[in-house]
Order: structure tokens, then C-alpha cells, then sequence
């Protein structure tokens, strides 16, 4: 399961509600990445592909693809308002190493 925070949830509806195309969730992948193993994806999306895993939390639909899931189950997603500026943090309990972004990881 992947755990989202009100505060992400509201970040990511404000999106949506605020986006040009049209959007019916959001996609959430792990993908290669030339730092760590890893790295987060996150992004607007019309709809869910036939094999992906969606989580729907207060209205929200979120999308990911199997491959993907199997590196974030226990992760939870949180929106973070700071000093030096706002963002999407993931406190991924499967990753052995993050680098100094936060948006890449080791497994």
C-alpha cells in the first residue's frame, strides 16, 4: 500500500484542478536513474492503464503500474511547505540509500 498525507492529497487535487489537459489522477512510477538505482516519477494522468495498481484516497485516484508498485508499497507520500520551498517527499521504507535530492533511491 502507498500512503499518501492530507497534505499531498490536497497538493496533488489542486493540480489536477488547476492543469490545462484533462486529468482524472495521477501517476505515480520508478524508473531508472542515472544518481541512484532509482528515481520517483510523479504526474498528471487521464487514466489508468488496464494492469495498474489504483489507490483512490478522499476523491483522489492515484496510478501505478505493477512494476513500479513493487518499490513503493509501505511509501508514503508527503507535500512539504518549507523555507527554502515546497515539494513532494517520499519516506520509502524498501530503500537501503537515498541520494541528497530525496528523489532517487537504492534498493
Amino acid at each position: 500500500m502507498i500512503n499518501l498525507t492530507d497534505s499531498a492529497v490536497n497538493a496533488l487535487k489542486s493540480a489536477i484542478s488547476v492543469s490545462a489537459q484533462p486529468a482524472s489522477g495521477v501517476r505515480i512510477a520508478v524508473e531508472a536513474s542515472r544518481c541512484a538505482e532509482f528515481k520517483y516519477k510523479m504526474g498528471l494522468a487521464g487514466q489508468a492503464e488496464p494492469a495498474d495498481t489504483v489507490i483512490e484516497r478522499d476523491g483522489l485516484k492515484v496510478f501505478v503500474d505493477n512494476k513500479s508498485h513493487q518499490h513503493l508499497v509501505g511509501t508514503t507520500i508527503d507535500f512539504v511547505v518549507a523555507l527554502e520551498g515546497s515539494g513532494f517527499t517520499f519516506d520509502n521504507p524498501n530503500a537501503k540509500s537515498c541520494c541528497s535530492c530525496g528523489k532517487s533511491f537504492s534498493q
